[in-house]
């Protein structure tokens, strides 16, 4: 009778492996965010309605998903071109210029708000400049935009680049040899390619930009109803002591960026279908 043999494992068995995974998850995901719903359940129904429907907080809301969709759809395109000169050319400072897409993941998201305040402000380098030709950048929708690239433009990089080295070269030079130029050999045979990854990255960017805080709320300025983001509108209900107002309007932030995030997840997953098919 052949004895089946037990192989060796590196990770400790299944059982074990799935505990800690559940464990880790629900203390640092499933229970905090558990806790923002129990905490808004405080409020009645016609009371939460009343609070996320508040005429601020629904220019919060306006503002924080309008600015983090444009960053994110400037990051796509930004992105691409970074991860395509990171991957397709060697040049001096390239190690430099990668380590520097990392950037605004180490950097404290309160010392990058104030770096891009100063700069773009109407006394700042950049900001100067648009102020002499009327066109103001902090304080308003545009730098809150500008600094929402600025925290977003890693996800699409490192969301794309691994796509672009793992990309076979002769796909484009089958299409050279055919006669298709170098416009319609990107956009037929290399944007298949890289687009649910570029997906991926732009649903990353677009959730942290409509949650970000540290890096926004210097260069919005906290103007009501136009430049207050839904973060800044979260801290105020806390400095109120109206923490059942503040984990409502959370609330909602957080199903928005869910369902964001599951459409993105849907259309990635329907894409790389028919990629895989059409190969």
């Amino acid at each position: 009778m052949n004895k089946k043999r037990h192989r060796k494992r590196v990770i400790p068995g299944f059982g074990l492996s799935m505990g800690v995974t559940l464990a880790m998850l629900s203390l640092i995901v499933l229970i905090p965010i558990a806790s923002i719903f129990v905490s808004a359940s405080g409020l009645s129904f016609n009371e939460f309605i009343k609070v996320v429907t508040a005429r601020d907080v629904m220019s919060g809301y306006q503002v924080s998903l309008s600015c983090a969709l444009t960053a994110a759809l400037i990051n796509c395109v930004f992105g691409v071109i970074l991860a395509w000169i990171l991957v397709r050319y060697e040049f001096p400072g390239k190690g430099v210029l990668d380590g520097l897409i990392e950037l605004p993941f180490a950097l404290p998201t309160a010392v990058a708000g104030i770096a891009l305040t100063s700069l773009y402000s109407d006394k700042g380098w950049i900001g100067h400049a648009f102020a002499q030709i009327g066109i103001p950048i902090a304080y308003t929708k545009i730098g809150i935009t500008i600094a929402m690239v600025f925290i977003g433009i890693p996800f699409v990089v490192r969301a794309i680049q691994p796509v672009l080295e793992k990309l076979d070269k002769q796909y484009e030079e089958a299409s050279y040899m055919l006669g298709a130029s170098g416009k319609r050999t990107f956009f037929r045979v290399i944007f298949p390619e890289i687009f649910p990854a570029m997906l991926t990255g732009f649903g990353l960017a677009l959730a942290r930009g409509i949650g970000e805080y540290g890096s926004v709320v210097f260069i919005a300025g906290n103007i009501p109803y136009e430049t207050q983001i839904a973060p800044l509108l979260i801290m105020s209900k806390l400095e109120q002591f109206k923490y059942q107002d503040a984990t409502a309007i959370a609330l909602v932030l957080l199903v928005i960026s869910f369902v964001l995030l599951l459409l993105i997840n849907a259309v990635q997953v329907h894409m790389s279908k028919i990629t895989s098919t059409s190969h």
